[in-house]
């Protein structure tokens, strides 16, 4: 008697299939199905598309409309660079980080010099955001009292990698209880 498993002979691995290259239908097909899912910047949605043309390639004639695809995209109002780095920013601040990294994603993403200088926080928001990190991270007065001098340095430390000025890193390091640092975050 032969064992079943010895009677079937071995399939081969299927090769995988190459991609279709991509006619304008589809490449807006894409930039829709992206747009439903990521809210994104006009930049980030050209940097999408010309990916997925090198990927692919192009089929169309002359050369992709990548540009003119974005533009209509933002004439319809499907892409807003000023509510992506409105929404970004404030989700980064929630999170604890400060100006200088809120700034370093917002370049990224491909938003302007002058939007992100709008966007930029006041100083009660550079102070909540310090806050949200320390108290995420028990830093200073939400960690354990007292605070040995290399732990204090490696704690600043952590407020600095995170786009906080010196001055509020240290000022969160220097508080001697949560209720002083509650206080200084309400100040004007």
């Amino acid at each position: 008697m032969v064992p079943r498993s010895a009677s079937k002979t071995a399939r081969r691995p299927r090769e995988p299939r190459a991609p279709k290259p991509l006619d304008p239908e589809r490449l807006n097909e894409l930039a829709l199905a992206y747009l439903a899912r990521f809210a994104t910047s006009a930049a980030k949605l050209e940097t999408y598309l010309r990916r997925k043309l090198r990927e692919r390639g192009w089929e169309g004639e002359g050369e992709p409309p990548v540009n003119t695809l974005v533009e209509r995209c933002i004439s319809a109002g499907y892409v807003d660079d000023a509510a992506y780095a409105r929404a970004k920013a404030g989700s980064l601040r929630r999170r604890g980080y400060g100006e200088r990294r809120v700034d370093q994603s917002l370049g990224a993403a491909g938003i302007a010099v002058d939007l992100r200088e709008e966007m930029r926080g006041t100083v009660r928001e550079a102070r909540q955001a310090a806050l949200a990190l320390a108290r995420k991270r028990r830093l200073g007065p939400f960690g354990s009292l007292p605070i040995e001098r290399a732990a204090r340095e490696k704690q600043i430390a952590v407020l600095l990698r995170a786009g906080h000025p010196l001055d509020i890193a240290r000022q969160v390091m220097e508080a001697v209880d949560v209720a002083t640092l509650e206080a200084w975050e309400e100040e004007e």
